[in-house]
């Protein structure tokens, strides 16, 4: 099972890579850990930015079920609303159609896949990279993407700076049926934390919201109740679950989610996606950020496999590039995080953001990119 290039993580960076680096002739091996399709823990919405792309590989979108979205909704607390027109817009798409859709271009492509099965460390070799699976194979390739997402044990032992401390926040999805229209996405705070909903196909709503572990400490380990005390003294959020119809019975959970700044290349690995820097939920844009940043590394790569790059003339314009790209949207991101979550100072942020709804859009604005095709 070596390849040319191996790709940790089988998500929608982790694909789309895969599937340039293939139909630009070379060899990959993609390793995931779950199956296609399967659910993931993610808030589904992209940004327009992406969309010509991803048709541009062969989605056909419209097809799919994605559903269209033009306006963002944010409140407060205490239910205070703000309400902004997207100038670029997006669209809503679960994880479940929108990556086994990718999963069945590129096994058309001809990439290969190694399911249910995760990367537990990497070992630079003279002139190659050996790669060990959970179940101690060992694997050679010429080259290692990493793109398994937010965090993954690869992360601890590289001693990447974000893993050796611990984070405190934990994300929460659902998918509901609710009466809220398709074309809008919200954005409810609580208390140190937020909820994103939005359409996605078949008629459905992805409700996925980011909370601080305390909260669930206050509530005694129980989500029902966190739900209930906490994300319920929001009013619309109050609505949302007294009325809405949950689609399975259990959330999906996932924890140690971390916003800190992340490397681009590492050890010797291409990160790709959240594995190389993870922009706040509250700006909406993590997935058409993993989806860019895949296109420009594998175009990079492209390049290095034909011997146009050197290793670190690789390693040097991706980490420009991802910067040039990237870093501007991850520190608003950051900065916008910190100015929500707190109920005072929210409150007062939306105020001033009804009164001069420009700056609104400029904020948008900064976390988002031109579109690429």
């Amino acid at each position: 099972m070596d390849a040319t290039v191996i790709v940790a993580g089988g998500g929608l960076a982790g694909m789309v890579a895969a599937l340039e680096l293939v139909r630009g002739g070379a060899d990959v091996l993609v390793i995931e850990k779950r199956g296609y399709p399967s659910y993931k823990v993610c808030g589904e919405y992209v940004s327009n930015e992406v969309r010509p792309y991803l048709e541009s590989l062969g989605l056909d979108l419209e097809m799919l079920g994605a559903v269209n979205i033009s306006t963002l909704s944010v409140t407060t607390p205490r239910g205070t609303e703000l309400t902004q027109t997207l100038d670029s817009g997006g669209f809503g798409l679960s994880r479940f159609v929108l990556d086994h859709s990718l999963y069945q271009l590129c096994v058309a492509a001809g990439v290969r896949f190694l399911l249910h099965t995760s990367v537990a460390k990497t070992e630079e070799k003279a002139g190659w990279t050996e790669v060990y699976t959970n179940y101690g194979d060992c694997l050679k390739a010429r080259l290692v993407i990493g793109a398994y997402g937010k965090r993954s044990v690869l992360d601890s032992r590289m001693g990447r700076d974000f893993a050796t401390r611990p984070s405190s926040y934990m994300a929460v999805k659902y998918h509901v049926e609710f009466d809220q229209p398709d074309a809008l996405i919200a954005l409810h705070n609580f208390e140190n934390g937020y909820c994103g909903i939005s359409a996605v196909e078949d008629g459905k709503k992805c409700l996925c919201y980011l909370t601080h572990r305390s909260n669930l400490k206050k509530s005694g380990g129980s989500i029902p109740k966190m739900e209930k005390e906490i994300l319920g003294v929001n009013p619309h959020l109050r609505r949302i679950f007294g009325t809405a119809r949950f689609c399975y019975e259990k959330p999906l959970v996932i924890n140690e989610i971390s916003f800190a700044p992340k490397s681009s290349v590492e050890n010797g690995l291409f990160m790709a996606g959240d594995a190389a820097g993870l922009i706040t939920p509250l700006c909406g844009n993590g997935m058409a950020m993993a989806i860019h940043s895949a296109k420009i590394l594998s175009g990079l790569v492209t390049r290095h496999l034909k011997e146009e790059l050197t290793g670190s003339e690789l390693a040097q314009l991706y980490r420009r590039r991802w910067q040039q790209v990237f870093g501007t949207r991850l520190r608003v991101g950051r900065m916008v995080q910190g100015a929500f979550g707190k109920s005072a100072v929210t409150e007062v942020v939306i105020s001033l953001l009804r009164q001069f709804p420009s700056i609104t859009g400029k904020i948008i604005a900064l976390t988002h990119g031109e579109d690429i095709r």
